[in-house]
């Protein structure tokens, strides 16, 4: 994958260039809290594959699992860009809505489905997990 994208000011820009290990739609309390909606569309890539432009602001909080996770936002506007954490060694997540072009996102699962609200639509095409995959 090739691609780029960036937060609502334009301030926090990254790249990617490389392969996605994972595409989700993330339905736990917090990915929803995070985004306003539904879910948060997340693309996990190994590390050197993103490469973020201008100040992300890192906000520390405990998942699901008990484990750290990380969340990247733009320092400027407030918008949720990245995330890291515990669980996801050498990896980092983007954020599907911030891509330039986010046609490019190609989710393969709904993950934490348990929370996911009546209302949110998931395709049923999909693979459902009721929690993390990896646990």
């Amino acid at each position: 994958m090739k691609a780029s994208g960036g937060c609502l000011c334009g301030q926090l820009r990254y790249d990617i260039d490389g392969d996605p290990v994972y595409q989700y739609n993330c339905h736990c309390r917090d990915c929803q809290r995070m985004s306003g909606a539904a879910c948060l569309p997340l693309i996990a890539l190994p590390n050197p594959c993103v490469r973020p432009h201008g100040e992300v602001t890192w906000y520390a909080r405990r998942a699901d699992s008990g484990r750290q996770a990380l969340e990247g936002f733009c320092a400027r506007c407030g918008s949720r860009v990245l995330g890291a954490g515990d669980s996801l060694p050498g990896l980092m997540l983007v954020c599907a809505g911030t891509l330039d072009d986010p046609a490019l996102f190609m989710p393969s699962a709904d993950i934490y489905t348990r929370s996911a609200p009546h209302w949110g639509r998931m395709n049923p095409a999909l693979a459902k997990w009721a929690g993390d995959p990896d646990a």
